[in-house]
């Protein structure tokens, strides 16, 4: 059977519920879908917030052809695929997740939104400035989606016909944190296993292995933020939790370990160049051992990793220089930093006045006032 969600998502802008500074009369969104006005945007807003509602009630009123890809497992062939679809109707392309397009997909798909043979509704939950190249970014509108405040829940709540007392609703709204989604995958689950939804019902199902850990589903990612988050805030405790859970669930330990060694370098960093050394052990440890015993060498990862000192300043660094690459693009390199292979080279002055250890300024003219690393 198709899953509640589905069944009760709304089909027309008059139906949808919540994001109001953006749907509501007069507001941005809705003028364009009842226009029909044809152009690409962004949506950035928290899972279960109607990203992807608004994509197809968008298409419908535009009566265009709607495809949908996720970012996460999409490439280059996709997109080939979809241009060369034939269809009499305008084609809309939704990507959910494009932050997880790298920066070649995304020049790959410009061309296609710049002439209009696609137009794109991106959908993210990070930041678009930072995750979206500037020329695929400048085509787009961004549109910020909020979690769905208790009002609005509790109408979508109200359409699923349940019966849900206040006490059951209450603790829909705890756990949900304004993701419709989440809450109504909660509801059908209750509902499904003990027919019927109160508090302890509700708690049962989220005890219930199944709906604990979907690994392609929200607690999958709810579980590992929750793991990073509590390495970031020096917690071994709460980190060694969320770490037995994911084993408990089967989770990949390759994936456990990955998550290890980005985190070693951006949270760690220069306050203990080390961690990067201990989180690959453990990556490597994971790939020749498996499970059950690989568990122990996540284990010691993880109480390390916690327990180090915290330094940002390297990832911060390269995250505002890339940013100015994105800004400026290719800025011209300095003069005498230029190698003066050839006599031409050094007629146009390649290389002049280059001195080792020279205290002035390495960075492009148009930088030189940065300071990346703090």
């Amino acid at each position: 059977m198709e899953p509640l969600a589905s069944r009760i998502r709304p089909t027309t802008i008059a139906d949808m519920v919540g994001q109001e500074h953006l749907v509501g009369e007069g507001k941005p969104l809705r003028v364009a879908i009842e226009k029909k006005h044809k152009f690409s945007f962004i949506l950035w807003g928290p899972p279960g917030s109607g990203k992807t509602t608004l994509a197809r009630i968008y298409a419908r009123a535009l009566d265009a052809e709607l495809f949908e890809l996720s970012a996460v497992s999409a490439g280059k062939d996709d997109i080939k695929k979809i241009v060369a679809a034939k269809t009499k109707k305008d084609k809309v392309l939704f990507l959910d997740e494009i932050h997880r397009f790298n920066k070649a997909q995304q020049d790959f798909l410009l061309p296609f939104v710049e002439s209009g043979e696609l137009t794109l509704i991106g959908a993210t939950t990070e930041n678009p400035s930072f995750e979206v190249i500037a020329p695929l970014l400048s085509r787009c509108r961004v549109f910020v989606l909020e979690p769905l405040s208790e009002e609005a829940l509790r109408a979508i709540v109200k359409r699923t016909k349940l019966k849900v007392d206040e006490k059951a609703f209450d603790w829909l709204l705890g756990y949900s944190n304004g993701d419709a989604r989440k809450a109504l995958g909660m509801l059908e689950g209750a509902e499904s296993l003990y027919g019927k939804v109160t508090v302890a019902t509700l708690n049962s199902a989220l005890e219930s292995p199944h709906l604990r850990y979907d690994k392609k589903g929200e607690e999958h990612y709810d579980t590992i933020s929750a793991f990073i988050k509590s390495m970031r805030a020096s917690q071994a405790d709460a980190a060694l939790y969320y770490l037995a859970r994911m084993v408990a669930a089967g989770e990949d330990p390759l994936f456990i370990a990955r998550r290890m060694v980005v985190f070693a370098s951006e949270d760690i960093g220069l306050a203990q160049p080390t961690a990067l050394v201990v989180a690959n052990a453990v990556f490597r440890a994971c790939e020749t051992i498996g499970y059950p015993e690989c568990a122990i060498n996540l284990a010691h990862g993880v109480a390390y990793l916690a327990q180090a000192k915290k330094n940002r300043s390297a990832y911060d660094a390269l995250r505002a220089a890339q940013a100015d690459v994105q800004a400026s693009g290719n800025l011209p390199v300095p003069k005498k930093l230029r190698n003066p292979e050839t006599k031409l080279m050094k007629d146009l002055g390649y290389g002049t006045g280059y001195q080792k250890y020279d205290q002035e300024s390495y960075l492009p003219d148009k930088l030189t006032k940065k300071k990346y690393l703090k």
